[in-house]
């Protein structure tokens, strides 16, 4: 009879443990979270000579369309990584959504990455932000995994800027500041 309860809880344990790894699409970080770390939003450009190749990222945006850096060939993309439970990511949305009307016209495409979130609030987020420009729904996180072994982004918000030739030209971990994010967009959209 004592067994029944014994693999009661050991079933309860095991099913605690898998979601505890999985996470739910409303989970987000909690004190002592090590899958984050803090960013200052400082932008780091990378010589053309270091640069590494973006891997493929494509997905379901949150308006149930598609996108990829591939329908991008030949621009500069500037990809954000972020959450709406996030408040950095709240605080960069109007830098990122002028920056991205702002540099259109000089062939740059901003593209979000919305990760680990929940899809209603994440909507609202965007519903309200207005951002311009599309974002992959990505709550398992598998676009930001892409990046290991390249420049991963390793903080929420995150922002890559990927050159002409698909490369990662700059990385900033962090809430992006307005005249950093425009100096580094503009100085890898000039080049040729």
């Amino acid at each position: 009879m004592r067994a029944k309860p014994l693999a009661a809880a050991a079933l309860l344990a095991t099913a605690v443990a898998t979601a505890g790894c999985a996470g739910s699409q409303a989970s987000q970080p909690q004190a002592g979270d090590t899958r984050f770390v803090a960013g200052d939003g400082k932008i780091t450009l990378f010589a053309a000579a270091d640069r590494k190749t973006a891997p493929a990222v494509e997905g379901t945006t949150l308006t149930e369309g598609t996108a990829s850096l591939a329908a991008h060939k030949g621009k500069v993309v500037v990809l954000n990584f972020w959450a709406s439970w996030c408040a950095p990511c709240r605080a960069e949305a109007p830098v990122l959504k002028d920056i991205a009307a702002k540099t259109r016209a000089d062939g740059v495409e901003f593209l979000g990455v919305d990760f680990k979130d929940d899809k209603a609030r994440a909507l609202a987020f965007e519903k309200n932000q207005q951002p311009g420009y599309p974002s992959i729904f990505d709550q398992p996180g598998r676009v930001a995994l892409a990046f290991q072994g390249t420049v991963p982004p390793a903080a929420i918000p995150s922002t890559l800027i990927i050159d002409r030739q698909g490369r990662i030209a700059a990385r900033a971990l962090g809430a992006v500041r307005y005249t950093d994010l425009l100096d580094a967009v503009t100085r890898i959209s000039d080049e040729k």
